[in-house]
């Protein structure tokens, strides 16, 4: 029986030790020398980049895959028994988060698994002195901030197995000033217009009327255009927030407007001039404030 046992003991530590060796770190690097068009829609986007990938033994494996999309080409220019380098071009895709749109930054990955051993047989390993991302690269529309390489252990629960995956992020953001010229600056126009017409005095509250009604419809004519420019989302974008106060601002007016006709028309001067009076300058300053409040709390 202590036979046994101790046959037992031995063949499990065999195992052990014998699943432990062909455990392999492949590092892998990756050197980004362009990209193509973000696609805001879809997330998706090219690639072109250097991939080194080196073993501490012979290699076991070179079947590897992007699990964000498909490699277009594919150029092996070292084969070392433990090194590999090859030139990839392809095509990736990303989730993407706008909630801070226009100012939004996005994150674009490239996600590389084995497609045959798991962790227990290979596990990737960055290596950062060989990655980065080339500075002559030129990417219209936004910033490139930064890049970062990590691995992560990806979990397939239904085939009770998990992958090592090396992620290469490249973190981008919009250009600050051409997003709010281009978003927000046609949107102040028409709100100062609004606000302009509380300066003109009572008895041309008709022709205030006209003004705020075509700043309404200016309003929302533009933020369809606004609209179209992003995917159908299931959350508020700040864009959005944005549009909504100053549909309440235009509302205000509209409302603080019919008011002072109906007093007039009903020839109550004293209020009407009492209404124009307190209206006239202090919509200037409540609606600054309330577009900074948005910019500080809601961005």
């Amino acid at each position: 029986m202590k036979k046994i046992l101790l046959l037992l003991i031995i063949f499990l530590l065999t195992a052990i030790t014998t699943r432990t060796v062909l455990a392999q770190d492949v590092g892998v690097g990756i050197y980004v020398i362009n990209l193509g068009k973000f696609d805001i829609a879809t997330g998706s986007f090219t690639a072109d980049f250097y991939l080194s990938m080196n073993c501490n033994s012979v290699c076991i494996s070179e079947d590897f895959e992007f699990m964000n999309g498909r490699a277009t080409s594919v150029d092996k220019i070292i084969n070392k028994p433990n090194e590999k380098f090859y030139r990839i071009q392809a095509n990736l895709n990303s989730p993407i988060n706008l909630k801070r749109f226009p100012f939004d930054t996005q994150r674009m990955q490239i996600l590389i698994e084995d497609k045959i051993h798991p962790v227990n047989e290979i596990r990737y390993v960055p290596m950062k002195k060989e990655s980065g991302i080339d500075s002559s690269i030129v990417f219209t529309g936004w910033n490139i901030d930064e890049w970062e390489a990590v691995t992560n252990q990806h979990e397939y629960g239904v085939y009770d197995e998990v992958y090592s995956q090396y992620i290469f992020n490249i973190n981008i953001s919009r250009i600050v000033v051409n997003s709010f010229i281009k978003t927000f600056l046609p949107i102040i126009f028409i709100v100062l217009v609004a606000l302009f017409t509380f300066l003109l005095d009572p008895d041309k509250i008709a022709i205030r009327l006209t003004l705020l009604s075509s700043s309404l419809i200016s309003a929302v004519m533009f933020n369809i255009s606004i609209t179209n420019q992003i995917p159908p989302v299931g959350y508020l974008t700040f864009a959005d927030k944005f549009m909504m106060l100053t549909y309440f601002i235009l509302l205000v007016s509209f409302v603080i407007t019919v008011v002072l006709l109906q007093l007039f028309e009903m020839k109550k001067n004293e209020l009407v001039e009492r209404l124009h009076r307190t209206t006239e300058y202090s919509m200037f300053i409540i609606t600054p404030i309330l577009y900074i409040n948005l910019f500080v709390f809601f961005i």
